[in-house]
């Protein structure tokens, strides 16, 4: 490795599993980069909604040969290429890229150099800062596998969105927009509404406090072909009867309590997978037209235990970690 790289540096990490208090500043090795990997150093990471979850140990199995601690969390981030595996051919050092090191056995983005599968690495958007491209790779692939390969959505479909404010939601709407659908976004609160509509919605209600009912009906009065389910309670419950007879259902695994289907409709749970491919569909999307990637929150290395709180409460788009 050169010179550059030193053998060190700080990370958010974990010495066991457990609430906000077991996530604290370490000092740990710098991850080795594989034939098949890239070395970036991190300008910043997203916080997930999931994030607590990889904190209390409720993904532990998923990890390639068990946890090993200090445990350094984060699913996505961006920054820098500073050093690639010699397999690697589509990366060079230099390059610009965000990406997913979602339960790896190396650790994750909470720190200032992660390893990623070259795969699961792609460059920059055009138009997009690094916070924003940090959250990409978890929320962001979350929507646009959602809508395109698990609902197969088409132009000139009706689509539900609910929970359109939050990360995944707010650039599910506008992917959706840029396939050629028509969407009713279900957000929360005022502030919520306003994003929708400012990103493009076609219509937006407060599933909270907004006549859902009504909304429902005159946006598809012959019922929604399609729904992507971002939240889960009594108001989606009521927003998914309106679903044609051929209707179909989605919603990434995570949400919970998962969503009551009317009887009859296609529906299922779906994982964000990382790869190449959809990572090249996402940046040719984004850069098709002007994209606006709402970041709430930008919080310290330092407070990565209050951000992974604060994101459980009601916020816009994505909060994300600045780390160097």
């Amino acid at each position: 490795m050169p010179a550059s790289i030193p053998d060190k540096m700080k990370a958010a990490a974990l010495d066991r599993f457990g609430g906000p208090e077991v996530l604290g500043i370490k000092t740990v090795s710098v991850p080795t980069c594989g034939e098949d990997e890239v070395l970036v150093r991190v300008a910043a990471a997203g916080i997930g909604a999931w994030d607590w979850m990889e904190r209390e140990g409720q993904m532990a199995e998923m990890i390639p040969g068990g946890p090993k601690f200090p445990y350094v969390p984060g699913a996505d981030g961006a920054g820098e290429i500073v050093a690639v595996g010699k397999n690697v051919k589509d990366h060079q050092v230099g390059d610009q890229v965000y990406g997913s090191a979602f339960m790896s056995s190396k650790g994750g983005f909470y720190a200032e150099y992660v390893v990623v599968k070259a795969d699961q690495a792609a460059k920059i958007p055009k138009g997009l800062k690094v916070e924003q491209a940090a959250t990409l790779a978890a929320d962001g692939l979350t929507a646009l596998e959602g809508l395109e390969d698990h609902l197969h959505l088409k132009a000139g479909e009706r689509l539900l969105i609910f929970g359109a404010n939050g990360g995944v939601g707010h650039m599910a709407v506008q992917f959706a927009k840029r396939l050629g659908a028509k969407v009713l976004a279900v957000a929360s609160g005022e502030d919520g509404v306003e994003l929708a509509r400012r990103i493009g919605a076609d219509a937006a209600v407060d599933g909270r406090k907004g006549d859902l009912a009504k909304a429902c009906r005159d946006f598809a009065p012959d019922g929604f072909d399609a729904a992507l389910v971002l939240a889960s309670g009594d108001a989606a419950e009521k927003a998914l009867q309106h679903m044609s007879k051929k209707g179909r259902i989605v919603w990434p695994n995570g949400v919970e309590p998962a969503p009551k289907v009317p009887e009859g409709i296609q529906a299922k749970a779906y994982d964000g997978i990382p790869g190449g491919d959809v990572l090249k569909r996402m940046n040719a999307l984004i850069e098709a037209g002007p994209f606006h990637l709402e970041i709430g929150r930008i919080y310290a290395l330092e407070e990565a235990a209050k951000a992974q709180q604060e994101v459980l409460k009601h916020h816009l788009g994505k909060y994300a970690i600045r780390i160097q």
